[in-house]
């Protein structure tokens, strides 16, 4: 399997040639995209291990080189299928997409995507993430991500981090460097990654948006119009009610709210009671106002305990829910990714394997 297309390197014509000789040594010749694969040392030992079980066989030996302009050229419309476009808005996508937004920023939203990507992963489902906060992207860093995608013709490869595919434009700029950057820029680049990236088949999308109400939410709600909203916010009155707003979006952009995660909801000290840091009840406040705005109730999908391991973890690169899972935060956030994955998918504009007799 290619490590970053996950599909057999048969079925994209990468391997050029199998050649066994008198002696039962088998020689194979295998094709990478580019001359500095970041794969490529990986793929010849994988592809050694495998041909190494075929019985009989005294030796195995594996080259590989960099495909020719064509071959990749051809690979690149394999992988798109002929077709130029955004692969989640395709009829029949399965992929469910979810948008993690806030009212404010300090609340913890890209700590929360990033957790509920990589417990969702752990469970075996196809995870990707995009970095929809242009100015404020910070998934890189917390997936311990150093790689920049590999580019296959106009196709990018996203690289991955705990079992999870991560996009974001800190992948291309410069360490210390702010994007300067407004509004139509911002929409291509959301744009891009959705269309110009192989995510291959996705379980589940996140996007991380950047807090508040502005042009990349709106964005987001043009580019993927099916995508529904996780909304995250603290216990705080004042955060609660900024968080609110969101409601406002969703009616506007008609896009649906599927719940509330209460971040940062309390401290538990070591005589086991819990110190309301930042108040109380603001989940439940935001999800009761929600609910009035998508016609709905809106659950409070977890309330996520105040804990310097949730810190630590994104500091590290390492998300709680691999690096602590026995934690109450890692507990808490699992249980709402379970939550989401098991939220009952509707059928809309679904093609159903049915046929009037």
């Amino acid at each position: 399997m290619d490590p970053e297309i996950q599909r057999p390197l048969t079925e994209l014509d990468m391997v050029e040639s199998v050649e066994i000789d008198a002696e039962g040594a088998a020689h194979v010749k295998i094709l990478v995209t580019i001359e500095a694969c970041p794969m490529r040392d990986r793929i010849e030992r994988m592809a050694a291990e495998a041909a190494a079980t075929v019985p009989g066989l005294t030796a195995v030996r594996v080259e590989s080189e960099a495909m020719s302009e064509a071959q990749r050229t051809a690979l690149t419309e394999r992988l798109r299928q002929g077709r130029r476009q955004n692969p989640f808005n395709r009829p029949g996508s399965l992929t469910r997409i979810i948008a993690v937004s806030s009212g404010k920023g300090g609340v913890g939203k890209s700590t929360v995507t990033a957790n509920l990507a990589a417990a969702m992963a752990a469970e075996g489902h196809r995870v990707g993430v995009i970095d929809a906060d242009i100015h404020g992207f910070s998934m890189p860093g917390m997936f311990g991500i150093t790689d920049r995608p590999t580019k296959v013709g106009d196709l990018l490869m996203p690289p991955e981090g705990h079992g999870v595919k991560v996009m974001s434009i800190g992948m291309f700029v410069p360490e210390q460097q702010a994007v300067i950057w407004r509004g139509p820029k911002m929409h291509r680049a959301i744009e891009q990654f959705t269309a110009d990236v192989f995510w291959g088949d996705l379980d589940v999308l996140l996007l991380d948006l950047p807090p508040g109400t502005g042009d990349v939410a709106i964005s987001v709600a043009q580019i993927l119009p099916q995508a529904q909203m996780l909304v995250v916010t603290t216990p705080q009155v004042s955060a609660a009610s900024v968080a609110e707003r969101v409601g406002s979006l969703a009616a506007a952009t008609e896009q649906d709210v599927i719940g509330v995660v209460e971040n940062m909801s309390g401290l538990v000290l070591p005589d086991g009671s819990v110190m309301e840091v930042f108040g109380s009840g603001g989940g439940q406040r935001v999800a009761a106002t929600l609910a009035g705005a998508v016609g709905h109730p809106v659950p409070v999908l977890g309330q996520v305990p105040l804990d310097p391991a949730v810190r630590e973890g994104a500091d590290d690169g390492v998300p709680v829910v691999v690096s602590d899972p026995g934690s109450a935060p890692a507990i808490a956030l699992r249980g709402v990714a379970q939550a989401l994955l098991h939220r009952p998918r509707g059928l809309a504009g679904m093609r159903l394997p049915l046929s009037v007799q």
